[in-house]
C-alpha cells in the first residue's frame, strides 16, 4: 500500500503534467470533502429542529389569534363556500398538497378580496368571487394564494415587518387587541414584496397547469383589476397586489 503512494508521489510519476493535474484535482477533492464534513458535524441539528417546531407553533397560535377576532363575520357554507372549496380541493389533489390542513373561510361582503392567514387559514371575500367571471380566473386567485402559504410567505412577511417580540407578545396576549388588528390589517392589506409576489405567481403558473387550468383566466383578472375598473367594487385586492397589468404580462410568459 505504501509501495503504490510513493509511486504516485514520486518525482519521476509526478513529472506527468497529467499526473500531476490528477493527483491536484484529487487533493483538492479530499481537501473539500474534509472541510463539509467538519461543517456539518458541528450544526446543532436539535437546536435547528427545535427552531423549525418553534415557529410551527407561533405560526399556529397567531393563526388562531387573528382567526377569532373575525370568524363571526365568516359563511362557512352555501354555495360560495362549496364553489370555492371545491376549486382549493382539486388543486391541492393535482399537486400533492395537503388538503386537509388549508382551511377555507368565507368572508360576506362585497371587498374584491382573498388572502392567506398564518396556519394556512384562506380568506375569500364573496365581492371577489362575484368579480371573477369564470371559475378559472377564481382558480387563479385560490393557486396564489396557496402558493403564498406554501412556500411560507406569510409568516416571512409578518416577521419582517414586526418581527418575532411583537408576536410572540400577541400569543400570550400582553399585546392586546390593537395588535391583532394590525396583524390582520397587515395581512388583508399590505403588499408582499416584489420578488415573493412574483414567486406566487410563478407557482400559482404551475398548479393550474398541472390541474389542466389555463392560467390566461389569472391573468385576465389581474389585467382587469390594473384597469381599475369601477364595476368590480371595492378593489383591496389591488392594493396587495400592485402592478397588475405587467403581472399578467409575465403570468402569460409563464404559461405557455
Amino acid at each position: 500500500m505504501f509501495h503504490g503512494i510513493f509511486m504516485v508521489l514520486s518525482p519521476k510519476s509526478c513529472a506527468n503534467p497529467d499526473m500531476k493535474k490528477t493527483l491536484v484535482q484529487a487533493i483538492v477533492l479530499l481537501l473539500l470533502i474534509t472541510g463539509v464534513y467538519l461543517l456539518v458535524s458541528r450544526v446543532d441539528w436539535m437546536k435547528l429542529f427545535r427552531i423549525e417546531k418553534m415557529s410551527d407553533a407561533l405560526e399556529k397560535k397567531v393563526g388562531d389569534i387573528v382567526w377569532e377576532g373575525m370568524k363571526e363575520q365568516s359563511v362557512e357554507a352555501g354555495s360560495e363556500y362549496n364553489r370555492v372549496d371545491s376549486l382549493v380541493t382539486a388543486l391541492c389533489k393535482s399537486n400533492g398538497i395537503n388538503r386537509k390542513k388549508i382551511k377555507v373561510h368565507i368572508m360576506g361582503d362585497n371587498e374584491v378580496n382573498a388572502f392567506a392567514m398564518p396556519d394556512n387559514h384562506l380568506v375569500v371575500h364573496t365581492g371577489l368571487i362575484n368579480a371573477v367571471k369564470n371559475n378559472d380566473e377564481l382558480s387563479g386567485v385560490l393557486a396564489h394564494e396557496i402558493a403564498h402559504m406554501e412556500l411560507s410567505h406569510v409568516m416571512k412577511k409578518l416577521l419582517k415587518q414586526l418581527g418575532y417580540t411583537v408576536l410572540i407578545n400577541l400569543t400570550t396576549g400582553e399585546a392586546g387587541g390593537e395588535a391583532i388588528k394590525q396583524v390582520l390589517g397587515m395581512l388583508s392589506s399590505t403588499a408582499y414584496d416584489r420578488k415573493l409576489e412574483k414567486d406566487a405567481d410563478v407557482k400559482a403558473v404551475e398548479y393550474l397547469k398541472k390541474t389542466g387550468i389555463s392560467a390566461n383566466g389569472f391573468a385576465d383578472f389581474l389585467y382587469r383589476l390594473g384597469e381599475k375598473d369601477g364595476a368590480l367594487g371595492n378593489l383591496s385586492w389591488i392594493s396587495t397586489h400592485p402592478d397588475s397589468r405587467e403581472r399578467a404580462k409575465y403570468i402569460r410568459e409563464e404559461a405557455k
